[in-house]
């Protein structure tokens, strides 16, 4: 059982002392400044060519105000990176761009191409940080999990909804769906991953049936984990100190993206100028500099956070208690079995014991079968010495799993076994849904 000794309460007038630490440097004017332009320009090809129905779309989404939260933003960030990148390949690259016939045009290939090359630095800053930050994330609430096998068992869990979830992904691509429908998905599945963390702190949802298994568990960290994402929990202060930087960036990435969507829908009929050219390199070059320069920021300030506070800082590693384990004094020559009757195949037989240390008390044997109802026995895990183990499996048939302790190699001196020992029934994940998502609504 893990203390709670040390740990505070997270709330927003803690992170914002905290964060007063953490000042982001603000971001160069040249941001808002090149986003006007080029949405200037923009205007421009608009005023001469009326927009199709799919250019307002983009124009209003160029326009609308970014969401209010920071890690939407960096998945809107990402989808239009992607985009962007999208219209730089040489392959998709408009056929009257090869049709060169100025200097202009001449010279626009080698301008694209550099562009293109700074774009996918800058994405795949932006997915490490990510996966950094999401592993990092779900590893520091391991931390406070109880070390046997519930977390084993989480982890499972979380594992197999990440593998559903690249499914998805997968189908998606697979059916021919664009990176806009990508990204729907992949913000949906955020939110996905958000309601899994709050119902692993309230035991509910997929984490239901692991509900009597979370005893032990600190209940500050179960709070956590439910109320960290709340509109007015402690993530607000976080949005409200370095929100409004990474909004401007949003704008202005949008902006590039309008402006290249729109001048290669014109090309036949407009030609890119000098000046423009200018304007759109020097864009390009302060959002990727600037970008990566507020995403290495905050991933700083997400490793140091104190609502990631490790458990060594804390003071709530100690040794588990024995408050939830069962004590059996198995005699010389004797073995000690625990029977489980399973009725659903996939549900996991989990263990956890150790032996109380004493004179001669120094192994004891363990083994584990299944007879099925045919009668038919299997051995499931071989029989050894431990002086301690814990583990689990995934069952693969119905039937009567017997744990069996053996002293019977013993002559004289009896073992006494502290022991857990669970049936937990099968944790199903929703059906993935394998086709495109609607961007979802902003909810903030």
């Amino acid at each position: 059982m893990v203390s709670t000794d040390g740990l505070m309460p997270i709330t927003r007038a803690f992170l914002s002392s905290y964060y007063d630490k953490y000042q982001f440097p603000p971001l160069s004017d040249d941001v808002s400044r090149l986003s006007d332009q080029i949405r200037a320009m923009s205007a421009d090809l608009l005023h001469d060519s009326p927009a199709t129905e799919g250019e307002i779309l983009l124009v209003q989404e160029a326009d609308r105000q970014p969401p209010h939260k920071i890690d939407e933003n960096m998945w809107r960030n990402r989808e239009q990176i992607e985009e962007i990148i999208y219209l730089l390949e040489v392959s998709h690259r408009s056929i009257v761009l090869h049709q060169q016939s100025t200097l202009e045009d001449t010279e626009l290939p080698s301008v694209l191409g550099p562009l293109e090359g700074k774009f996918k630095s800058t994405l795949k800053t932006l997915e490490y940080f990510q996966a950094k930050n999401s592993e990092h994330v779900f590893n520091t609430v391991m931390t406070y999990m109880p070390q046997d096998f519930r977390g084993t068992l989480i982890r499972q869990q979380r594992e197999r909804s990440e593998k559903n979830k690249q499914a998805e992904i997968d189908a998606l691509i697979n059916s021919g769906g664009s990176i806009r429908d990508r990204y729907a998905l992949l913000w949906k599945q955020q939110m996905e991953r958000r309601r899994q963390l709050a119902q692993l702190g309230s035991a509910t949802g997929v984490y239901k049936t692991l509900v009597k298994y979370l005893v032990g568990v600190p209940q500050v960290l179960l709070d956590f984990v439910r109320q960290i994402n709340d509109d007015e929990g402690p993530m607000e202060e976080q949005r409200q100190r370095y929100g409004p930087p990474l909004y401007s960036l949003t704008r202005l990435v949008l902006t590039i993206r309008l402006f290249l969507s729109l001048f290669w829908g014109r090309l036949e009929a407009s030609k890119l100028q000098k000046r423009q050219i200018s304007i759109l390199e020097e864009a390009v070059d302060v959002y990727n500099s600037e970008f990566e320069r507020y995403v290495k920021f905050i991933g700083e300030v997400f490793a140091n956070s104190p609502f990631f506070i490790s458990a060594e800082d804390a003071g709530a590693l100690e040794a588990r208690t024995t408050d939830d384990l069962k004590e059996i004094s198995v005699p010389a020559g004797q073995t000690y079995e625990v029977s489980l009757t399973v009725d659903s195949i996939n549900s996991y037989i989990a263990w956890d014991f150790s032996l109380v240390q004493g004179k001669m008390n120094l192994d004891i044997g363990f083994s584990v079968e299944c007879t099925d109802p045919s009668g038919k026995k299997t051995l499931i895990l071989p029989y050894r010495r431990y002086e301690s183990d814990q583990g689990n499996f995934c069952t693969c048939v119905s039937g009567n799993y017997k744990l069996i302790w053996d002293n019977s190699y013993s002559t004289f001196f009896r073992k006494v076994l502290r022991y857990k020992v669970d049936c937990i029934p099968p944790v199903a994940d929703p059906l993935p849904v394998l086709v495109p998502v609607p961007v979802p609504a902003v909810d903030q």
